[in-house]
This record gives C-alpha cells, sequence and structure tokens, in this order.
C-alpha cells in the first residue's frame, strides 16, 4: 500500500515542478528582466509596472507574464512610493493615498504605503 501511494506522489511531484518551471518565451523573459530593473530603480504598482512595460513594447501578455512573475511586494512599493513624494512634495495624507491610487495602487496599498510613510 505504501508504494501504491509514494509512486502517484513522485508523479504529482513531477508533474508540479515541470508546471512551475514551464517554458517561457524570450519575450517574457525579456519583460522580467526589465521588471526587475525597474523595480531596482523606482517604486512601481503592478498596473503602472505593466503599462511601463507595454510602453517598452512588450505586448500586454509579456508585461503581465512578467508582473505575475516578478517577486514583489506591492505594499512595499506603494510605502517607497509615497515615501518618493513626501520627499519632493507636501501632500495630506488623503492626497497621497489619492495620489498613490492615482499611480495605479489599490486603495489597501495606498493606505498602507501612506501609514508606513508617515511614521
Amino acid at each position: 500500500m505504501k508504494k501504491f501511494l509514494a509512486v502517484p506522489t513522485v508523479v504529482l511531484a513531477a508533474l508540479s515542478l515541470a508546471s512551475s518551471a514551464q517554458a517561457s518565451t524570450a519575450g517574457q523573459r525579456n519583460a522580467l528582466s526589465s521588471a526587475q530593473s525597474y523595480l531596482r530603480s523606482g517604486a512601481f504598482s503592478k498596473s503602472g509596472l505593466i503599462g511601463q512595460l507595454k510602453y517598452e513594447r512588450f505586448s500586454s501578455s509579456e508585461a503581465r507574464w512578467a508582473v505575475a512573475h516578478v517577486r514583489v511586494s506591492w505594499n512595499a512599493e506603494a510605502v517607497q512610493s509615497a515615501k518618493s513624494y513626501l520627499r519632493s512634495s507636501s501632500f495630506s495624507r488623503q492626497g497621497l493615498i489619492e495620489q498613490l491610487e492615482y499611480e495605479g495602487f489599490t486603495h489597501s496599498q495606498a493606505v498602507y504605503g501612506v501609514r508606513k510613510a508617515y511614521r
């Protein structure tokens, strides 16, 4: 009985590895590399990063794939963006939340970012 259960487990583990290492296209890999580079240089919302990649002439599907596979905390990006705005301009808390939402952060990400930036 144990041998019978071990075989499907091994097969499932192999299938899981195969699907997680699913082949990506050159365009997807390049978009991911660009996304990582942009995130190193500044703060982006998820939709803002997709927009930037599309502006760089990556297809919509390549941009969405890259953003789905990049390792990032969107909350941390919101904090970084809020701090950046506060270094260069004066904002009320509500005004800064609205600015972050305009940049593409969700309401909860914007609130989180502003709360942390005002500490």
